[in-house]
């Protein structure tokens, strides 16, 4: 039997973070607790994950954490000197995007599942602005496992002051068209945390153009 994906309601709670040039819509409960967890075991064991490296100084060195890049044929992404090509829909992860489309009113062709093994794994300071997802993206950001801190800065006004969440098991959050060009966000690390967490964050990828 298909397991329920969302609570039965008929109206499902959500919380608006207003950042005044941007905002985040949240729904703190979207996924039925079970539900996420069970997912979350599914993903851990099915998904080929795989650690990839940047440059720094002169070195190559690992990200703190494990990913996938999933998505339809010809959606290649690329951040921090890091390629990335689709591997293909899986059944759980199409029947969410369906979910989450219809809940945001928004297409997406592909989705970046990051893993992190526990507290130590963490992702710096950074903004997904990368010109494949176009001026203005939309990304929604699914979380599944341990609760985790999500901090966001503002890109040019240093006296603005961060702003905190709280990223629950079976939250989603919709990051809204101006978001990724004035915040940066990160997940810090958090050592004392030994549970591991996965999010998908689902994007609308424009291919590149090649020359």
């Amino acid at each position: 039997m298909q397991p329920d994906l969302f609570h039965q309601s008929s109206k499902l709670p959500f919380i608006d973070h207003d950042l005044g040039d941007a905002c985040i819509r949240e729904y703190p409960r979207l996924f039925a607790p079970a539900y996420a967890d069970e997912l979350l075991e599914t993903l851990l064991a099915q998904i080929p994950w795989r650690q990839d490296s940047i440059r720094m100084a002169g070195k190559r060195i690992p990200v703190p954490r494990l990913q996938c890049w999933m998505g339809d044929h010809g959606s290649g992404y690329g951040y921090s000197g890091i390629s990335l090509e689709p591997v293909p829909w899986q059944p759980p992860i199409t029947a969410i995007r369906q979910k989450i489309q219809a809940l945001g009113h928004a297409d997406f062709n592909s989705v970046l599942l990051n893993y992190y093994r526990d507290g130590r794994d963490s992702v710096g300071w950074h903004a997904d602005d990368e010109s494949e997802l176009g001026a203005n993206p939309v990304i929604a950001s699914l979380s599944l496992g341990a609760e985790r801190k999500f901090q966001l800065r503002h890109k040019r006004d240093k006296n603005r002051d961060r702003y905190h969440m709280l990223l629950r098991n079976g939250s989603v959050l919709f990051m809204g068209k101006t978001l990724q060009n004035n915040w940066l966000h990160q997940l810090p690390k958090e050592t004392t945390l030994h549970s591991p967490r996965i999010n998908l964050t689902f994007r609308q990828v424009t291919p590149r153009h090649r020359s």
